[in-house]
């Protein structure tokens, strides 16, 4: 068997064979495969050994495709898990801000509250404080005033001994014509005790007016008592035993006399009241009632009293207007005199703390002293 001649035809074949397989998909290496003529092992290459990799097989897809859908579905439904989370969360902090609100506006209206609590508590306090300050400045006006007084009395004192002194010294005649002075004061008390006895009375028969007047105003103090009358009219109670006394110091004494007191300080002031506001009715501004008392206390008692009685203030108190008050007689004669002097009626009224009365006292036509009843044992720390 001739071998050329059978390989020239193999070779004319695979020549046939190539241009089919040139027709044929490259990628299908099954058929690249069956196309090539057998070979033997021991004549293949290396670069022939090596396996090409395959495609996987739809079997070996759809795990997988299962396996991703269900990723899908699970994150599908953790994204609806956090939505629902997210949406509860914006319910609350929208709840958490509706409570902060409120909790807020609470707070400021308990804020509020104490705020106008404080300006409440505040304007109360200025309040006291301006009150306080006042009754310093009040009572320092009543301390500045009880010292003038006291000043006042030791001035008249010493003007007192002083003249009792020249007088003394006149009295040792060392000269003749010095006698005749001391009977100069004596005239002139004589004139006046002349004159104002013809100006004021209330005896019924010669006054007749003045007596329906003053019996007047003693039945309307004792029947309609005015709480809120102007200053100085009577603003208390008036008894029946009240006006027997006033009605008795007008009328029997002539406004000038005793009346027995009526064991209370508080009722003497009511009864020295009554009188004071009656003559103010009837002579105004030219009344001058001059209290006498032997102790500042009981002097600080006759002027809250008067105040309270008459509805007066303390600038209605002082030496130049409305009531004096005195701890020495010889002042409060001066002071009449001086009075009566300048046109104006003193009215002395005497407290029944008095032991003695200076005759001095006497030469005024209107004084009015309470006399002490032995009988009777009084306290008057408790009047005020």
């Amino acid at each position: 068997m001739n071998i050329e001649e059978y390989q020239t035809p193999q070779s004319g074949d695979e020549s046939s064979i190539q241009p089919e397989s040139e027709e044929q998909p490259t990628n299908s290496s099954v058929e690249v495969v069956e196309a090539s003529p057998p070979v033997d092992d021991s004549q293949q290459s290396p670069m022939d050994a090596v396996e090409v990799p395959e495609q996987p097989s739809p079997t070996e897809l759809e795990p997988r495709i299962a396996q991703l859908l269900q990723q899908e579905r699970d994150l599908k439904a953790e994204i609806a898990e956090l939505q629902a989370t997210s949406k509860t969360l914006q319910t609350q902090i929208n709840q958490s801000q509706m409570a902060m609100g409120t909790m807020m506006q609470e707070a400021l209206s308990q804020l509020e509250e104490r705020k106008q609590t404080l300006q409440i508590s505040v304007e109360q306090l200025e309040r006291r404080q301006e009150r306080i300050r006042n009754e310093m400045k009040t009572s320092f006006a009543g301390v500045s005033q009880d010292l003038a007084i006291r000043v006042q009395g030791f001035k008249d004192y010493l003007t007192g001994s002083l003249q009792d002194l020249a007088a003394a010294a006149e009295q040792l005649q060392l000269a003749p014509q010095v006698k005749r002075e001391p009977e100069k004061p004596k005239v002139k008390v004589v004139q006046s005790r002349e004159s104002q006895p013809e100006i004021i009375q209330f005896a019924p028969a010669q006054f007749e007016e003045t007596t329906k007047k003053i019996r007047y105003l003693i039945d309307q103090y004792r029947t309609k008592p005015d709480y809120y009358g102007p200053p100085w009219q009577l603003r208390r109670t008036f008894e029946p035993v009240h006006a027997e006394r006033v009605s008795n110091w007008f009328f029997q004494q002539g406004g000038r006399g005793a009346l027995r007191s009526m064991g209370s300080r508080l009722q003497n002031i009511l009864i020295a009241s009554a009188i004071i506001s009656i003559l103010y009715q009837m002579y105004g501004n030219r009344l001058r009632p001059l209290v006498i008392a032997n102790s500042p206390e009981r002097l600080g008692d006759w002027r809250r009293g008067l105040q309270d009685c008459l509805g007066i203030g303390r600038p209605d108190f002082g030496p130049d207007r409305g009531v004096a008050l005195f701890e020495r007689p010889e002042a409060v004669a001066q002071k009449a005199e001086r009075l009566q002097k300048a046109k104006q009626m003193p009215l002395i009224i005497i407290d029944d703390s008095e032991d003695k009365i200076s005759l001095s006292l006497l030469q005024f036509p209107l004084w009015l002293a309470f006399a002490p009843d032995p009988r009777m044992m009084r306290s008057y720390e408790d009047d005020f």
